[in-house]
């Protein structure tokens, strides 16, 4: 036999508890109270109007139309205990009514509205784990750790773009920047990103994976829009290719010292070479056991302080860098938002790669080497 209805029996009072509006009968009961102590006639019996108001604004329609009619009938009685007159107590009545049922279509609008915004939420979730794909915490040789913040909480994606995937061509990812907001910076954000998922897996030329993107923006954009984006491969062991295109050059984490690397000749955003005729280049670093890679985008290094100071990320990465990239971005994502007070008023995302060092089962007689960075802190 089914055990629906049991389980029913046992939950509806807890249900009924929820939506019971305490705070507004609270008020009416303090107002009556006041009103039989003070025996004033008149003068309390408009404050009940305060509670299927205040109804409105945490409650149901039939929650706030409870609270009105539990008013309207202790208003009439104490009107007559308190011989107050039929025409003031009638007016004080259908002002009281008149409350209630505003409060209760108030109430019915803003639960429509709620559940338009939750509904448009969870769309928008749908729409970053299908545009921004979740990243394993290792893929290929790297450790990897994203951290990505929409300026815009409600909506949950922003015009930042990140993606990493494994190719036969090695691990290539890339981390961007849609100029603009809103919607026709994210239609531009999974543009590129569908672009370069394809490229990655096609070209054995990095070079070739960014010309496509550039193609296909150069298609698609207006005249005044563009991207920066760092498009970075791993094609062979201890080589890491980098292409600059208008973005923030990454930091480069080597022997706990944090250094920038600067593209050897400045590139244009993806988007404006046509303009420009300038070509992006190919750099090549080496990318040896231990080393460390962040990418990330200007609403990180753009973030402002109540001083108007801009956060220091690479002091900030020297601090916080450790062996576990989910935890270095973690802290850094966090002293960001200490940073900004709280709330970042641009799209921000981290994402940082660590090549592990072999494991090393060291004799008794050897001597730590405590040259490497460490093992992060609880």
């Amino acid at each position: 036999m089914s055990q629906a209805p049991h389980h029913g029996r046992y939950h509806w009072p807890r249900r009924l508890v929820a939506a019971t509006p305490v705070l507004p009968i609270l008020i009416v009961s303090a107002i009556v109270l006041v009103d039989l102590v003070c025996g004033s006639g008149m003068t309390w019996l408009p404050l009940l109007a305060v509670g299927p108001a205040l109804a409105a604004t945490t409650n149901g329609p039939r929650g706030v139309l409870w609270v009105g009619l539990l008013a309207a009938a202790l208003g009439a009685i104490l009107g007559i205990r308190d011989d107050a007159g039929a025409r003031e107590l009638a007016v004080v009545l259908a002002a009281l009514m008149a409350v209630t049922l505003a409060g209760s279509l108030a109430s019915a609008l803003r639960g429509r509205r709620e559940r338009v915004l939750a509904a448009v939420r969870s769309v928008a979730e749908a729409a970053q784990h299908a545009l921004l794909q979740p990243v394993p915490a290792t893929v290929g040789p790297f450790q990897v750790a994203v951290r990505y913040s929409a300026a815009a909480a409600e909506a949950r994606i922003g015009g930042d773009l990140y993606a990493l995937v494994s190719t036969p061509y090695g691990v290539r990812m890339i981390v961007g920047d849609v100029r603009g907001k809103g919607l026709p910076a994210v239609g531009t954000a999974a543009l590129v990103l569908g672009v370069f998922r394809e490229a990655a897996y096609d070209e054995p030329d990095l070079l070739a994976v960014v010309a496509r993107i550039e193609r296909s923006l150069a298609r698609n954009l207006g005249s005044d829009d563009f991207v920066t984006a760092v498009v970075a491969g791993y094609p062979r062991e201890g080589q890491l290719e980098v292409v600059n295109c208008g973005h923030a050059p990454p930091l480069l984490v080597r022997d706990s010292v944090v250094v920038p690397v600067d593209p050897d000749r400045p590139a244009p955003p993806l988007g404006l070479r046509t303009l420009s005729g300038e070509t992006p280049a190919l750099q090549v670093l080496p990318f040896a056991d231990g080393d460390q890679l962040l990418l990330y985008t200007d609403g990180v290094t753009e973030a402002r302080d109540h001083e108007r100071e801009f956060y220091p990320l690479a002091d900030g990465l020297a601090r916080h860098t450790c062996d576990e990239p989910a935890h270095t971005v973690t802290a850094l994502h966090d002293e960001l938002l200490d940073h900004v007070g709280g709330r970042l008023h641009d799209d921000a995302a981290l994402l940082l790669l660590r090549m592990p060092a072999p494991a090393v089962t060291p004799a008794h007689h050897d001597v730590p080497n405590t040259g490497r960075v460490g093992s992060c802190s609880p």
